[in-house]
């Protein structure tokens, strides 16, 4: 159903139009929530329980206020949601009850759960704690304060330990100072500064850093603001400056970069702004307020619900390809996190102000992430990273090593080692000479980032190695690799993935267009492109290649084809520069390919009235 969207009411609506299909969905007992029939890395109960607790981001927000501008039908609505959820956090937490959740044991997945149950008797304690019996809230407070005498993941997960305590203390319960204090003290140990926090590898600065870190510390800085002026001060703090960068990875409308693990959490990419909003930080209201329910608007139109309205494992459509192996059926209601809005009474300000577009920069350099944000001209936004790491979850080469991600054209993840399997867009994929065995880099030995260009060093392939350097530009962007290599060998610079089709209208040949030198897709819904520049060293072969990469391997479009700048290469040394573009427009002829010119000592690039200096290989 199609909602505008504009205000709290809209809002109400939208959550409930979301909620309704799962109420087939729930146990007897209310206390498990069968959304699939999928896996994760841990069990059915656990899985059962999450998707119980994840739809109280949701759920707990609403029942915060009392909803009295709603229509009499809504509010009857929200007091069956009510009851269904109080009795499933009974008979969870009552051991002698058959859905009962289950000990906890060391690093176990229930803990997660544990913050959304926190947020919703925190915001809702009229609906999830005073009505129980002295003897049920034993029960809840005895479940919850198994994660005190178990062990925890040294990343984000310490915030759950902190929240529960942080609940114990507002509640007037037992709690635990010792393991409050050595969690902080885990959390201040992963912050870097300037707003930035890394979660668990100190390599690893993704969404988790917005919807993980600041969010549960911006419910801590709520909550806790009368015992802990001082902290809580400071978290909002970090907020504030943490927003000045983190604008960057969204266009002007709301749509973010998808970037890094976890990305079937969808929506919740704009949970950091709900959560400044609702704690109170000193960032604009009017903007936090446009790119929360732009956000929402645009995952509104996107096929992520199944034929049943369940919202779906993937990102862009239900795709399992693409997700990690802690991605359980009811794991994406994580997305209800942005619905903490709802928090905030109708008379508050943040829903009486006009929504206000962001005017950031064309480019930013963000220094934590290593990343270089561009704003092309067409609101083509990007994200160019350089050090990225994190534990392979599922696909975390792909989501974390591309040499850039784009909000219109995604990334595609690999269902194979063969290049049309691999799906090697916006990489440089190396194969030896005669086999069809592609791989990308996974890991740079060095990197740099400065405010025109990323330098990275790395061996996609044992006995070749890359020197590339990744130059943005308005529009587009150039690489510049310098290849040693002492084995013959193939190499695959691959560009965007554009969609090869757009409802039922389908690429045809006359869109494609192949010369000794580029290849260039020109579709009624959108262009990309790869164009070699120039080079040095004596290439064997030199050639454009459209790559039809497998199908849903793309996380946005489940059908694609690759721009593809394809070399083969005798053992030596050599330079090899492209350039690539993409758009949503049909731009036929519009494309303006920057100039390299070979300085001696060095190079240069010039687009349209910018040159850019570029030292040659000094790593290799």
């Amino acid at each position: 159903m199609d909602r505008e969207i504009r205000t709290r009411n809209d809002v109400i609506m939208l959550l409930l139009d979301w909620m309704r299909p799962l109420k087939k969905c729930y146990s007897e007992g209310a206390a498990w929530l069968m959304a699939g029939n999928t896996a994760a890395h841990y069990n059915e109960a656990a899985a059962r329980m999450e998707g119980y607790a994840r739809v109280l981001w949701g759920l707990g927000p609403l029942f915060s206020q009392d909803n009295k501008e709603l229509a009499p039908g809504v509010l009857s609505e929200i007091a069956e949601w009510k009851r269904i959820v109080r009795r499933g956090l009974i008979n969870g937490t009552n051991p002698e009850h058959k859905e009962y959740w289950g000990d906890i044991s060391d690093f176990d997945q229930k803990m997660v759960e544990m913050a959304a149950i926190v947020n919703a008797i925190l915001l809702s304690p009229d609906t999830l704690w005073t009505p129980l019996t002295k003897n049920q809230q034993e029960n809840v407070y005895r479940w919850m304060t198994q994660i005190n005498h178990h062990e925890v993941h040294a990343n984000n997960w310490r915030f759950f330990r902190i929240l529960v305590n942080m609940m114990f203390i507002k509640l007037g319960l037992a709690y635990d100072k010792n393991r409050m204090n050595e969690d902080w003290k885990v959390i201040e140990d992963s912050y870097e500064g300037e707003g930035w926090y890394f979660d668990g590898h100190p390599g690893q600065k993704d969404y988790y850093i917005a919807f993980a870190m600041h969010y549960y510390g911006l419910l801590y800085a709520v909550h806790m603001e009368k015992e802990e002026p001082e902290r809580c001060h400071g978290l909002r703090q970090r907020a504030k400056m943490f927003f000045n960068d983190f604008i960057y990875w969204f266009d002007c409308e709301g749509c973010e970069v998808p970037f890094g693990r976890s990305l079937t959490y969808r929506f919740a990419h704009s949970a950091a702004f709900s959560a400044m909003a609702y704690a109170g930080v000193e960032a604009p209201l009017p903007i936090l307020k446009h790119m929360i329910l732009g956000n929402l608007r645009y995952w509104s139109r996107c096929p992520i619900f199944d034929r049943g309205g369940i919202l779906s494992i993937g990102y862009q459509y239900p795709n399992l390809i693409m997700s990690e192996h802690y991605n359980a059926p009811g794991s994406p209601y994580w997305s209800f996190k942005t619905f903490l809005i709802l928090a905030l009474p109708c008379e508050h300000e943040f829903w009486r102000c006009a929504e206000e577009k962001p005017k950031p920069g064309a480019k930013r350099l963000l220094e934590h992430p290593h990343m270089i944000a561009v704003h092309e001209d067409s609101g083509h936004t990007l994200l160019y990273p350089a050090g990225q790491h994190s534990y392979n979850f599922g696909n975390t080469v792909a989501k974390y090593q591309k040499f850039v991600y784009s909000n219109i054209f995604g990334f595609s993840v690999s269902r194979g080692s063969e290049l049309e399997e691999g799906a090697f867009d916006n990489t440089l994929a190396a194969a030896i000479a005669g086999e069809n065995n592609w791989r990308m880099k996974n890991g740079e030995e060095r990197y740099e980032v400065t405010e025109n260009y990323s330098r990275i060093l790395y061996e996609p392939v044992r006995g070749i190695r890359v020197e590339s350097v990744i130059v943005p530009l308005r529009q587009g962007h150039v690489r510049i690799h310098f290849v040693h290599t002492g084995i013959d060998a193939q190499l695959a610079d691959g560009g965007f993935a554009i969609r090869s089709e757009s409802g039922l209208q389908t690429m045809c040949d006359d869109m494609v267009h192949i010369s000794p030198d580029s290849v260039s897709c020109d579709f009624p819904w959108g262009n990309a492109g790869a164009v070699w520049l120039a080079g040095t060293g004596t290439y064997e072969t030199r050639m454009p290649k459209l790559v039809k990469p497998f199908p849903n391997t793309n996380i946005m479009y489940g059908s694609t084809v690759i721009p593809t700048m394809y070399f083969k290469l005798r053992a030596g040394n050599y330079c090899i520069a492209d350039y690539f573009y993409g758009d949503a427009g049909k731009t036929a002829g519009a494309i303006e390919c920057p100039a390299l010119m070979d300085m001696g000592s060095y190079m240069e690039l010039v687009y349209r009235q910018e040159r850019i200096r570029i030292d040659k290989e000094i790593w290799l």
